[in-house]
């Protein structure tokens, strides 16, 4: 009993001192002030500290979805992310666990050491081990571990966006060949009615059969086309609804998206910025390993007790270690080109969607037009047709322009949504940040 007490003081003593050391330590930062401090600070939630600490991860959570609430895209988001099984989620719950771990590496190591030193005798001692000078790798681990969160958490956002993306395309898709089909059907029906004008004219010997062989044709053309745009539609909702925990069939409509003014910075760079500072704490502790570094330990048990301290490296000293330093120090340039190449590229992609965003609101209005010109065209004919002026073919003629400018109109329209999606995507605004 008497050496089992013994065993108890001087391990109490040894970690006693040897925490004591770990907190004077350069490894621990600020976490002497701790205790120095005498007003406590009003406590933090653990998103609102993780977001103080980054700037990176409060920007995420800065961010506003521009899908209006109520909108059929709001609708049709909702159900596709509540049926999310995020698989960026327990990344980013992985890394903040690793980030937690190492914000407590500037503690005393603790852990057990037994040996056969016979066959009959085991020598058990524990052993504690206190860093005190490292060239930094301690704290480079804690700046690798929180650049590792950012990076996590921007991939979930990157997902998060682009899953709604891929919905809202999808969207876009079914609703486009809905609106199709309308302006088809209309067009089956009036050509429908010529083809019954021109029949009746060939059995009366007033037009030729080969006018109606052409009526005919396009017939086929507009019931194959018909036949398309349903298959495209009900693809398009299949897969949606795939997508979500409840069908989305009785959604429609389309929603303005204020993107033109957005400043948000693109995820793209963010990820880039988040992976820098990872490349940099990564060449830290490299760096640090080829140095030696500091520390202070002791052993306790039935083989006997001490303290001591050991200066040691991960590597041994070659002639080519400052090569090996310096290709370090280059590292961190690299990943400093690396964030202005992607800040470039991000530019170069919004510039070309903000341009073509402009030019496509012009081609709609100009569509528009165009389509009422031709419908003017077609009443003026259909006129000029019922006082005998025009032949059916003639206004069979002025009625295709007709269509194919609606059918144009409605493409553009389309194309005009989609960019605007593209460029919320590109700034990740297309969920917000704090339900992420």
């Amino acid at each position: 009993m008497g050496q089992r007490y013994r065993f108890s003081v001087r391990a109490v003593g040894l970690m006693a001192l040897l925490g004591v050391t770990g907190c004077m330590s350069t490894g621990g930062g600020g976490e002497v002030s701790r205790f120095m401090s005498k007003d406590p600070a009003p406590k933090m939630t653990a998103a609102e500290k993780e977001a103080a600490e980054s700037l990176i991860i409060s920007d995420l959570q800065a961010r506003r979805s521009v899908l209006a609430p109520g909108s059929s895209y709001a609708q049709v988001a909702a159900p596709v992310l509540e049926a999310y099984s995020r698989p960026a989620e327990a990344e980013l719950r992985s890394a903040r666990l690793r980030a937690k771990a190492a914000s407590k590496n500037w503690l005393p190591r603790i852990g057990p050491n037994i040996s056969l030193t016979s066959l009959s005798d085991i020598v058990a001692q524990l052993v504690v081990e206190q860093v005190l000078f490292d060239n930094g790798r301690k704290k480079a681990e804690r700046a690798f571990a929180k650049a590792d969160v950012e990076a996590a958490a921007v991939t979930l956002a990157e997902d998060t966006n682009e899953r709604v993306f891929t919905a809202l395309t999808l969207y876009l898709e079914a609703s486009k060949a809905r609106e199709r089909l309308g302006i088809e059907r209309a067009t089956l029906k009036d050509m429908e009615h010529f083809e019954w004008v021109m029949n009746e004219r060939v059995k009366g010997g007033v037009s030729d059969m080969s006018d109606l062989n052409v009526l005919r044709q396009k017939l086929a053309e507009i019931r194959s086309t018909l036949a398309a745009q349903q298959e495209g539609e009900a693809t398009a909702l299949a897969e949606l609804n795939a997508m979500s925990v409840r069908p989305l069939d009785d959604v429609s409509g389309l929603s303005d998206l204020a993107v033109s003014g957005a400043v948000a910075k693109p995820l793209s760079v963010l990820q880039a910025e988040a992976e820098k500072e990872r490349e940099i704490a990564s060449a830290k502790m490299e760096r640090a390993g080829l140095l030696p570094g500091v520390s202070a330990g002791g052993t306790l048990g039935e083989g006997g007790s001490g303290i001591g301290v050991n200066v040691k490296s991960d590597q041994l000293l070659g002639l080519g270690t400052l090569d090996s330093m310096k290709a370090l120090d280059v590292a961190r340039e690299a990943a400093n080109r690396r964030v202005g190449q992607a800040e470039e590229d991000a530019n170069r992609r919004l510039r070309r969607l903000e341009t073509r965003l402009s030019a496509l609101s012009r081609q709609v209005s100009e569509a528009g037009a165009l389509a009422q010109q031709a419908k003017a065209n077609l009443d003026l004919f259909q006129r000029q047709y019922d006082a005998g002026q025009r032949q059916v073919m003639d206004v069979v003629g002025v009625y295709e322009t007709f269509a194919a400018r609606q059918a144009a109109q409605l493409d553009l329209k389309y194309e005009l949504a989609e960019t605007r999606l593209q460029i919320a995507r590109e700034r990740g605004l297309l969920a917000d940040g704090s339900s992420i």
